[in-house]
């Protein structure tokens, strides 16, 4: 068919140049089939096939794949080669002129994708490491797609890697998870770290001044590295990590079959072992694998992993919109009126119920108290929305103020409260309103006490209110139990029976004393 298209070609006044470029195949090939007859290529054919060659063995797993996966490289032929033969043994140069007759006479188009690399200055032994992350789709046994998450790292110096996958988005936690596997396959750590303005590591850079999550901080505070933060569009400053997360996907992740995150995770690590620190860099001229055996010598070495990383908690944060809303897969998910501040800390935990129905559980707190649950829709951009987080549009902000107010003993107190917030907050009244309203509900015997505080200390806010309403309960709550204990111990060690008086009681009493 080759021979016979040439020919076809070149009766339409095609020329040499027009014709590799139409079937994809170079100039002396159309050069060597236009000198021949027919027949003289039949028999040239003939000779090929009948001339072994030491790929030939692979012949029918090489074309499989070029047929599927038409854009993939000889390098990449060559792995896969080495991943279902451990003993395969050919030089690279050997496959790519094979590959490339393979193409040739099947007329199986390569698809070009350009590479780009960044000129950064060399750093020495032990100085840097650069992270990133990354996710692909892949398919998996079953033909379904499923989206997989990775963590990669780089030395600077002798360009060795490291690389972690799991099926879900990666958390805070995650991340320090996977630094210490990276110490550990290092057998050490460098001086400094390079991180991308991401997350799950960073609150903000504000001219200069990095701010750490506390999670995070607490982890840099740990291991004693520095931390350098890329500007935002500054490639050239992690240029190299960049390559790295590139050549992952477009060299292992790259029309691989998933089966389990175990055995992937197995097959990244063979895959790093042959080809990715095995193969000589195009920039350094050298194999990681064998400068990293340098390097290793400058690095600073770590303890054991830390205790604390072997937790298996699979908490996700995310950040409340001003809409009171979270984010999960493509969806939001409504949380209660108020959750949302302008002048505090809006991160909530997330975490995923499995069940016959899968729940998306929200807490304040990691192990605080639940504030909102979901069922998780299998649909894409649905707003899921609570009733009970919804202002209640069926009263007045009068009448819903005049409700909260004959909830107070001292009405009048109250009134002149809650009218202060409303013209601090006009905008906000029926939130402010709201979050009182929750407050009422919850802790109904400390809002006198409340009150009478936040009006002593000037404080006319919702969520003031609402702090100050927790913490006297809590000091009630413990006064009142020391007060039970030493009861108690006086009764036994008396040999008295005492009555014991409702939680109520002591309340009424130490109310006065709090106030």
């Amino acid at each position: 068919m080759l021979y016979l298209n040439i020919h076809q070609l070149h009766k339409r006044k095609f020329k040499v140049s027009q014709i590799a470029q139409e079937l994809k195949v170079s100039r002396p090939t159309v050069y060597k089939y236009l000198k021949m007859t027919f027949e003289e290529a039949k028999a040239y054919m003939e000779q090929l096939q009948g001339k072994g060659k030491k790929l030939d063995p692979y012949r029918d797993w090489i074309i499989a794949w070029l047929e599927e996966y038409p854009h993939l490289s000889a390098a990449q032929i060559r792995d896969w080669l080495l991943e279902h033969y451990p003993d395969f043994v050919v030089g690279e140069s050997t496959v790519r002129a094979y590959v490339k007759e393979i193409r040739e006479i099947y007329q199986i188009e390569k698809k070009v994708i350009v590479r780009q690399y960044e000129a950064i200055p060399e750093q020495p032994m032990g100085k840097q490491l650069q992270v990133d992350w990354g996710e692909t789709k892949q398919k998996t046994t079953e033909k379904k797609e499923i989206k997989l998450y990775f963590i990669a790292f780089v030395l600077a110096h002798s360009r060795h890697k490291y690389m972690e996958w799991q099926e879900r988005p990666f958390t805070t936690r995650d991340a320090i998870r996977c630094h210490e596997n990276a110490f550990q396959f290092y057998g050490g750590r460098t001086e400094e770290i390079v991180y991308d303005q991401d997350h799950l590591i960073t609150v903000s850079e504000n001219a200069g001044q990095l701010l750490l999550t506390s999670e995070f901080q607490s982890y840099v505070n740990e291991r004693k590295f520095k931390v350098h933060l890329c500007r935002k569009a500054d490639p050239e400053s992690k240029g190299m990590i960049e390559n790295v997360v590139k050549y992952i996907k477009g060299n292992f992740a790259d029309s691989r079959v998933f089966s389990n995150i175990e055995d992937w995770n197995k097959r990244a690590l063979q895959w790093l072992d042959r080809t990715g620190n095995h193969h000589v860099h195009q920039t350094t001229k050298k194999r990681p694998a064998e400068v990293f055996l340098l390097e290793k010598q400058h690095l600073q070495p770590v303890s054991s992993l830390l205790s604390y990383e072997s937790t298996t908690v699979q908490s996700i944060t995310r950040n409340v919109s001003k809409d009171n809303t979270i984010r999960f897969k493509s969806n939001r998910y409504s949380v209660p009126l108020g959750t949302y501040s302008a002048t505090s800390d809006n991160q909530v935990f997330i975490e995923v119920k499995p069940g016959e129905r899968q729940t998306l559980v929200i807490r304040k707190e990691l192990e605080g108290e639940l504030i909102a649950e979901h069922s998780i829709s299998t649909e894409k951009g649905k707003l899921i929305q609570n009733r009970n987080h919804t202002r209640d549009r069926s009263k007045g902000i009068e009448e819903f103020k005049q409700r909260l107010i004959s909830h107070f003993e001292d009405q009048e107190r109250a009134a002149s409260y809650l009218h202060e917030i409303c013209l601090r907050y006009p905008r906000y009244r029926r939130d402010q309103l709201t979050i009182i309203h929750r407050v009422i509900q919850q802790n109904p015997l400390w809002i006198e006490a409340g009150l009478t505080k936040c009006m002593k200390e000037n404080l006319y806010s919702a969520n003031d209110f609402r702090d100050v309403v927790r913490h006297l309960k809590a000091i009630d709550t413990e006064s009142t139990q020391k007060m039970e204990n030493s009861l108690t111990n006086h009764s036994v060690k008396a040999g008295i029976m005492v009555s014991t008086r409702s939680l109520g009681t002591y309340t009424s009493i130490l109310g006065g004393e709090t106030q």
